[in-house]
């Protein structure tokens, strides 16, 4: 591997554009070779577990509203699908559309170091850019590892959440590189597509502060469809914002840490294998991911605490990312209200704790129901919860090791009697550190239960024959990577929704 430092340049310097992190991440992309191959059984995991959560959300409203959007821009040629609709689109409103049915639950794969992530978002309009320009599953995947690599670099190298800005301006280059391994571009075109999506996907965190809207959802879609238009721009030879980190009115200087930014992103060296993508993880529970491991920790608890409504006080001591974002620490009082939406409620660990303790288990629905939320006991339990950063948690949370790292917590449950319960959990059940991690057969597993319902099951059987034979899919096979769910009921919910300019 080797340390890229990235820093602030006056524009007197001319920075050579082979000095610029943009074209060091396009180099990455545009030289990735032969594919290891613990990283592709990989990506097959991701695309099935994207297909999983995917379909579990289809009758959703944002979902809905993303797919009537998208399905406005028929008559592509070949045009891409759309989970839950027979409609071939333009691939950039496929991505749009996918984007958000795979982002809405708040139940795929998660990245976190310097920052937050969510890499699987690139998956989606990867695989409509494939699907459109007659790709096969082989260059699929190579696009998908080479996403994965650059999104990860920059998620350890460069923190945009104490900056306040949304993790997704670091998707929108990561999608740029996939895309441009996937197409098997020039360096210079990914060079120049990269800066357009950083430019045009660089947001605040509004959107997961306070009331959370459904732009939660939309967030990353808006990233993809933002990265393939920027990918088609430069392939028609337009130009960018240059250079988009270093520049002195670039990212670094105005948006980060100033004129004085010094940071460092580790890349491959030329040649050397793709396998970012190992170090990430998937849920398996429907909430933020640094309440994953509190779900797990209240399942083990509930065994050992008693009546629920003896309960006097729970602190839950963890990181400070947890304590801030998810929990007490963030000074937002929707974290604590039983009217919130289910955004809200799947970022406020408070919620969560309170409901895994009552209900020892959690429901992608269920768990988030105005009636579930709304009932006086755990309305009474939660809000006795509470959090506290823990210096010691804050410090795993950002161990170097990845063996060594925890997302978790400590429980300290104080009863009416003054007894105290305590326990701790660093890692969720299902983490590549926990003690189920996460296999094909979980992937599977996972698919089957959230489109049982939806999914026939010699469906599910097609489509899970499909992902796995990925390597070696035609461009038409690409089609199977989108299982067949019943159209009707789809257009039933679409039908219901008010008009738009589309």
């Amino acid at each position: 591997m080797i340390e890229h430092h990235v820093r602030v340049h006056p524009s007197a310097d001319r920075l050579p554009r082979e000095d610029q992190l943009a074209w060091k991440l396009a180099a990455v992309a545009t030289g990735t070779g032969d594919l290891d191959p613990d990283s592709v059984t990989m990506a097959v995991n991701r695309v099935i577990d994207n297909a999983s959560v995917a379909v579990a959300s289809l009758l959703r409203r944002p979902v809905a509203v993303a797919r009537a959007q998208a399905t406005a821009h028929r008559g592509a040629t070949p045009g891409a699908s759309v989970f839950g609709s027979t409609a071939r689109v333009t691939p950039e409103w496929a991505a749009w559309a996918n984007g958000t049915a795979v982002r809405e639950l708040d139940f795929h794969d998660t990245y976190l170091a310097a920052d937050y992530s969510h890499p699987g978002d690139n998956i989606p309009p990867l695989l409509a850019v494939a699907q459109h320009t007659g790709r096969t599953g082989a260059d699929l995947l190579r696009g998908i590892i080479a996403a994965y690599e650059v999104h990860v670099a920059l998620v350890k190298g460069i923190c945009l959440h104490e900056h306040r800005i949304d993790h997704v301006a670091h998707l929108g280059a990561a999608t740029a590189c996939g895309l441009g391994a996937l197409l098997r571009l020039p360096t210079a075109t990914v060079y120049q597509a990269i800066q357009q999506a950083v430019h045009t996907t660089t947001a605040t965190r509004q959107s997961r502060k306070g009331e959370i809207s459904s732009w939660k959802a939309y967030a990353p879609a808006f990233a993809g469809k933002a990265a393939i238009e920027a990918v088609d721009r430069a392939m028609r030879g337009e130009t960018s914002p240059s250079p988009i980190y270093e520049g002195e009115d670039g990212f670094l200087a105005w948006l980060l840490n100033g004129p004085e930014s010094d940071y460092t992103v580790v890349l491959p060296e030329p040649g050397e294998a793709r396998r970012a993508i190992l170090d990430t993880y998937t849920k398996e529970h429907s909430a933020e991911y640094q309440a994953q491991a509190i779900i797990d920790l209240a399942r083990r608890l509930r065994e050992k605490t008693g009546p629920l409504e003896k309960v006097r006080s729970i602190v839950l001591h963890t990181s400070h990312h947890t304590h801030r974002v998810i929990g007490s620490g963030a000074n937002d009082p929707q974290k604590y209200d039983p009217k919130a939406g289910r955004e809200t409620l799947d970022h406020s660990v408070p919620y969560i704790l309170a409901v895994a303790l009552q209900d020892g288990t959690w429901h992608h629905e269920r768990s988030y129901a105005p009636e579930r939320a709304q009932r006086p006991d755990t309305v009474e339990l939660w809000r006795k919860v509470t959090t506290v950063e823990d210096p010691e948690w804050t410090r795993r949370y950002h161990d170097p090791d990845p063996d060594r790292r925890a997302f978790g917590g400590r429980a300290v449950i104080t009863l009416e009697d003054g007894s105290v319960i305590e326990d701790e959990l660093a890692v969720a059940d299902a983490h590549p550190a926990g003690a189920r991690p996460f296999d094909r057969p979980a992937y599977a597993g996972k698919f089957r239960t959230l489109t049982e319902g939806a999914v026939t099951p010699q469906a599910q059987d097609r489509f899970l024959a499909a992902a796995e034979h990925l390597p070696h899919l035609t461009a038409p096979d690409l089609d199977g990577l989108f299982p067949e769910v019943d159209t009707d009921a789809v257009a039933a919910r679409d039908a219901r929704l008010p008009k738009g300019l589309f």
